[in-house]
């Protein structure tokens, strides 16, 4: 496998090159204070998986709204919020 960024050879299990360091995994597009901000509001509601997208996100905020009179969902996006707020390197976000 090669860089795209300056062309040097590096193994496929690689994470950056080895050479100039450009990761091989480009980075989401999403903002993770946007996300965390969306997860502590209206995160009861999914509204943070929806702002995520994919398959899985939005079945799963599909699911948040059906059980919203539960108030589980409120708890679980208050622990999402708080994990995702203090994790250093997701990919997922910008």
């Amino acid at each position: 496998m090669f860089c795209k960024h300056c062309g040097s050879e590096m193994s496929e299990e690689a994470l950056a090159c080895p050479k100039c360091g450009h990761p091989t995994v480009e980075r989401g597009t999403k903002s993770k204070a946007i996300f965390v901000l969306l997860a502590l509001f209206l995160g009861g509601l999914g509204i943070h998986r929806f702002y995520l997208g994919g398959g899985s996100n939005v079945i799963f905020g599909l699911l948040m709204i059906a059980f919203v009179w539960t108030g589980i969902p409120s708890l679980i996006a208050l622990i999402e919020a708080i994990v995702i707020g203090f994790r250093k390197d997701d990919p997922r976000f910008a």
